[in-house]
């Protein structure tokens, strides 16, 4: 049997990709847990220094399995023992930035996934939706926290009270994604993004903004520019900065220090 998730590290950036082509990479417990446990796998690894997430053949992911949704509605499972206990918000924990690549189709809890990695490339042409209401679904795995911090309450609701499709182009500009790709080059560019990160930043910055970005969302700004001090002072202490400016004073790529480790 191939793996559900595939793993490939090339140049300190993993890819990993969800492989269920022939059901357009439809979610079920058992691919969230091989994803996750792909993740830990990176971030406990030197040579993984940003992490790029996509899907095998022409799609994402389409949402949950139809099978499971069909078992589930008939009452036969017991969805607390079938799912992973980690949140599928778990990406958000990890120190190494996360990059969803939106090949294709993406909907349901396959938006969620795509909306719990750190930034999102997509196709122009990739169809993109929430789909819950049209299951007669509510906004699940916590999608309803984290749409409207990505393009507003309003926008969020329209997305999701409607479950409309919304194109790889509508959804930079709605900034639901960072940036549309020609079609075909979703996972060429995250890769090429990710390349950047991996050789020309700090994985200890980048470790520690990603920690104040989600953890500064309910605190004052007194408390984030006060936090915020005491980790600069912190920085200036630190081999990396030294690094950061000797590599520039040098004209020289950086040699920073990996990390590993949840962010806690």
């Amino acid at each position: 049997m191939s793996e559900i998730v595939l793993c490939e590290i090339t140049d300190d950036v993993a890819l990993l990709t969800l492989n269920r082509p022939d059901r357009l990479n439809a979610w079920t417990p058992a691919l969230q847990t091989r994803y996750f446990d792909l993740l830990d796998e990176c971030v406990a690894r030197d040579d993984v220094r940003a992490i790029v997430v996509t899907g095998a053949g022409r799609g994402f992911c389409a949402g949950a399995d139809m099978d499971d949704l069909k078992t589930i509605s008939g009452g036969e499972v017991d969805r607390s023992q079938t799912e992973d206990t980690r949140p599928v918000a778990y990406p958000l924990s990890l120190p190494k930035p996360v990059i969803a690549a939106i090949n294709g189709p993406c909907a349901g809890i396959g938006l969620v996934l795509a909306v719990m990695c750190d930034l999102r490339f997509a196709a122009q042409s990739a169809k993109i939706t929430t789909a819950f209401s049209r299951r007669g679904l509510v906004a699940e795995h916590g999608i309803s926290w984290m749409l409207p911090r990505l393009v507003g309450p309003a926008r969020a609701l329209d997305l999701l009270l409607s479950g409309r499709v919304v194109l790889g182009g509508e959804a930079a500009e709605l900034g639901l994604v960072n940036r549309a790709v020609p079609d075909g080059q979703a996972a060429q560019a995250a890769l090429a993004y990710a390349g950047e990160l991996a050789r020309e930043c700090s994985p200890a910055s980048m470790a520690t903004m990603k920690r104040q970005v989600y953890g500064d969302y309910d605190r004052t700004l007194a408390e984030t520019v006060q936090d915020a001090n005491r980790l600069m002072l912190e920085s200036f202490a630190a081999p990396d900065f030294v690094e950061g400016v000797q590599s520039f004073m040098e004209r020289r790529p950086p040699s920073f220090q990996p990390v590993s480790g949840a962010l806690v």
